[in-house]
């Protein structure tokens, strides 16, 4: 058995799809399939059942899965050795983010961290939900909570706050703002109530609202009607440095406070290299979350 034959094994099970696994392989999914026939046909068992909803292990497919991480582990640990970790990181490193980190914290941080390793290509996915660390969607992942299952470590990066927030135009024309029942009557923009994936972004509940006019599952869609002045809403103070036309609305009435985690899988602990990057990741992130908090 080949250890190219177990990275087309593991590129199927974690797509579910031989056109997903071709994507991540750059081959066609007519090579990925004959591959997979092939290794089946070498250890004498069907590795996946084929169904309407794409391609799942079989048990001897699960069995092999825990071979072929181990075996992806230590081949990414040879070639790190082999590379040598004196100098700066290099490779590819793909982060999941939520968008409102990664919209205003992730592009300077990743920045600084590739000026000084030029050789470092670093991808962000800037989706609303929880990525699947085993399935390799990321190499890590950035959460607002930490998980409860799974082979994963979960490390607290910091916290971060937020307020209620509104244009300085919209509030002009509106009458004065000073305790929280003068909210009532005003437009909200939020998340779409059944979109929220984590309930630490269900602010407006926390606050008794019960209607959102406005809503999104993208944050940036919620500052840009902000600042357009299509109502209020929470943003995080993070933002506030690079959405000027918006201004604290109740500060001392209304304050949440969130925090931000690194999540990675258990087995990655080993990569020498990921650990260096999670390192200038986090100090990065804390640095920047604090550097943008002062302005506000």
């Amino acid at each position: 058995m080949h250890w190219d034959d177990m990275r087309v094994f593991l590129a199927v099970a974690r797509a579910e799809s031989l056109s997903g696994a071709g994507k991540v392989l750059r081959v066609d999914p007519a090579t990925v399939g004959r591959r997979i026939a092939r290794l089946e046909q070498n250890l004498g068992a069907p590795l996946f059942a084929k169904s309407p909803q794409g391609y799942a292990p079989t048990d001897a497919g699960m069995r092999l899965m825990a071979h072929a991480e181990r075996a992806e582990q230590a081949m990414g640990a040879a070639q790190e050795e082999l590379a040598g970790q004196e100098g700066g990181l290099s490779g590819q490193i793909r982060i999941g983010a939520p968008d409102g980190c990664a919209n205003f914290l992730l592009p300077q941080v990743c920045a600084d961290i590739v000026r000084d390793n030029p050789d470092l290509d670093i991808q962000i996915i800037a989706l609303p939900r929880v990525f699947n660390l085993s399935k390799r969607e990321a190499d890590m992942a950035i959460g607002v909570s930490p998980p409860e299952a799974g082979r994963l470590t979960v490390q607290k990066i910091t916290e971060y706050k937020l307020h209620l927030a509104a244009a300085r135009g919209y509030l002009k024309d509106k009458p004065p703002i000073t305790t929280p029942e003068d909210l009532r009557g005003h437009r909200m923009v939020g998340y779409i109530p059944d979109m929220i994936f984590d309930k630490e972004l269900d602010y407006l509940s926390d606050l008794g609202v019960e209607r959102v006019p406005l809503a999104s599952n993208s944050v940036s869609v919620q500052v840009n009607w902000l600042r357009h002045g299509a109502g209020l809403g929470v943003v995080h103070d993070f933002s506030l440095p690079m959405s000027r036309p918006l201004r604290k609305v109740l500060p001392d009435h209304i304050s949440l406070t969130r925090a931000f985690y690194l999540i990675r899988h258990v087995d990655d602990q080993r990569l020498e290299r990921l650990n260096r990057f999670a390192d200038a990741l986090t100090a990065g992130l804390r640095n920047e979350v604090q550097r943008l908090e002062a302005l506000t």
